[in-house]
This record gives structure tokens, C-alpha cells and sequence, in this order.
């Protein structure tokens, strides 16, 4: 039985790790430096040592006026080169990603005009091309924005597995409200004095700071599961909000790649935070579903005593993985 439950600790280990670096997405920035001009850079990961087939093309009549240059990263393929779009710019032509149909990724694309303006816009394999639009209205950047955050929280697996830790920790309803109210509360504070610049962290840490949140979370679930007790235990909502101060430096890592409109800084920070509340909601209300649903029916009594102990041993394992995996790259 533990073989049984150790191998598929392994693999589910194995699936994470490979979902999470095959998702990765491409990015393309657009930096217009004179009327029609643009700095291109132009990223696409790389994964198990191969590039990702997806080519850049754009509309006829954009002309390179600088050869594209190429880089290498540990993860990823770097090209920047300068194009010149004509006296109208970009503005309603057509970018197309080759090859995007074909992959599991998606590609961030941002635009930076001469006016100020800066868009991001999330183009998926289902539609791989982006027609490039005239400077957006409040609705729009509120409306990408949010999308953004929905999007940004339920692929942050580390930040969806912290919340399912609170879960397995709390099992009252009032003390869960106060926790995921007190975790909210606390990432929402961090992130908009990261993401308005106010205080500064650099990433690595943080990333592997939050790993480790993930990793002592779990040691207190395995504690409750012996019927031992600990601050933790009796007061979850206060570490929550303490841990969700750490997670909302991460969160505002991911906005700063994205990057925010000046011009509307505040209603983007606003729609990102509620973007990423509505994907943590829905999140907790299918995993309340989910264990709503296996308590109607009658589970052997075995099943119902390694159910929650698997459960706080897969989520150590992985976060020990992705702690020292993250400490790691400190030095690469």
C-alpha cells in the first residue's frame, strides 16, 4: 500500500513539474521608439533543450530594418531586432504565431506606443494571431486586466496549493472564512505596494520563500493529523495573513512581467487583485464541491484515513521539490 502511494506521490510529482515548465509562455514586447518604428524582443521557451516551433511573422509591407539577434537563456531563446511599420504603425495589422495551434502554450504579448499607452494581451492556441488595436478605453484595460489575474492565479499551482493546504488544515467554517479572508487580505496589501513600487524584493527569494510557506504548511497538516496541536493549528488565519504578505510579492512578479498601463495604473492594479480573488474563489468552491460530493458516498474506511495524510504528503514533497529546485537556480 505505502509503495502504491509513494509512486504516485512520484508521479504526480512528475506530471506538475513537466505541466508547469511545458506551459510556460512565449512573450513578445513592442517598444514603438519613433511613429511606425519598434524595438522588437521576442522570447520562446525552451524545453528539454528544443525551442518551441512557433515563428513570429508579420503583416506584408513591416520591413526589418535591423537583423534579428539572437541569445540563449537557460530557458528560453531571446531575439530582438527593429522593424519599421510605416507612417500608420501596427495599428489594425495582423501578427501571426506559426506553429502556436500546434502547442500547449500561449504567448503575453505587450505593446508600448509613443503616447504612452501600453497593452498586454494574451493570445492562445486556439486563435494564434493578435490584430493589434487603437489605443484601448478604461473597459478594455479593466477587462484584460482581469482576465489577466483569473488567469495568472489558477496557473499559479504554488499559490492554488497553499490555498488547498488551508483547506485540508481548517475544517470549521467560520475559522476557513477568516483564513482565506486573512491570506486575501494580506497579498492584496503586498501587491499593490510592490506593484506601485513602494517596497522592492527580488524575485528568487521570494519564489522560494513561498515554496517553503507550502512545505511548513504541510508539516502542520501531517502535526493535526496525529492529534498534536500548535499556533498554527489553533490560530490558522493569522499565519495565513502572514504567508499571504510573502505570496503577494509573487503575484506582484507577475504583474511587473506583464507590466502596467500608467496612465490607468490604478483601475489595472484594481482588475488584476480581483481577477486573481475570482480564480482563488472558484478554487476553493470546487474543492469544497469536491469533498461535498465524496462524503455522499460511502467510502471504505481505509480510503477515509490516508485520504487527508496522502494529501499533506504529496503537498510536502512537492513543495521540498520546488524549494530547493528554486535554490538552486540562485547560482545558474
Amino acid at each position: 500500500m505505502r509503495r502504491r502511494v509513494w509512486r504516485l506521490l512520484l508521479l504526480c510529482l512528475m506530471g506538475l513539474t513537466a505541466m508547469a515548465h511545458e506551459s510556460r509562455p512565449a512573450y513578445l514586447e513592442l517598444n514603438e521608439t519613433a511613429a511606425g518604428r519598434y524595438d522588437v524582443l521576442w522570447r520562446t521557451p525552451v524545453l528539454s533543450g528544443m525551442r518551441l516551433p512557433i515563428v513570429l511573422r508579420f503583416a506584408e509591407g513591416v520591413r526589418t530594418v535591423v537583423e534579428p539577434v539572437e541569445s540563449e537563456l537557460n530557458d528560453s531563446l531571446i531575439e530582438r531586432r527593429v522593424i519599421d511599420a510605416g507612417t500608420t504603425g501596427l495599428v489594425g495589422q495582423r501578427i501571426e504565431f506559426i506553429g502556436l495551434q500546434a502547442s500547449i502554450t500561449d504567448v503575453l504579448v505587450r505593446v508600448s506606443r509613443l503616447d504612452g499607452s501600453l497593452t498586454t494581451t494574451l493570445v492562445h492556441p486556439a486563435q494564434p494571431w493578435l490584430e493589434i488595436a487603437a489605443t484601448p478605453g478604461m473597459f478594455s484595460v479593466a477587462g484584460a486586466f482581469l482576465i489577466h489575474g483569473i488567469q495568472h492565479i489558477l496557473g499559479g499551482f504554488d499559490h492554488l496549493l497553499f490555498v488547498f493546504g488551508l483547506l485540508l488544515l481548517v475544517s470549521n467554517g467560520w475559522m476557513l472564512v477568516k483564513t482565506i479572508t486573512a491570506f486575501t487580505l494580506a497579498h492584496s496589501i503586498t501587491l499593490a505596494l510592490a506593484a506601485l513600487g513602494a517596497v522592492r524584493l527580488p524575485g528568487p527569494p521570494i519564489e522560494a520563500m513561498i515554496a517553503l510557506s507550502i512545505l511548513l504548511l504541510a508539516v502542520e497538516i501531517a502535526r493535526k493529523n496525529r492529534g498534536q496541536s500548535s499556533f498554527t493549528i489553533q490560530w490558522p488565519w493569522v499565519v495565513a495573513f502572514y504567508f499571504g504578505l510573502l505570496h503577494g510579492f509573487g503575484f506582484a512578479g507577475a504583474l511587473a512581467e506583464i507590466g502596467l498601463p500608467q496612465r490607468d495604473l490604478p483601475l489595472a492594479l484594481f482588475s488584476f487583485n480581483v481577477g486573481v480573488e475570482i480564480g482563488q474563489l472558484l478554487f476553493v468552491a470546487v474543492v469544497l464541491s469536491l469533498r461535498a460530493l465524496l462524503l455522499r458516498f460511502r467510502l471504505p474506511r481505509p480510503a477515509l484515513l490516508y485520504a487527508r495524510p496522502v494529501a499533506s504528503y504529496a503537498l510536502g514533497t512537492l513543495a521540498a521539490f520546488w524549494f530547493f529546485e528554486r535554490l538552486s537556480s540562485f547560482w545558474t
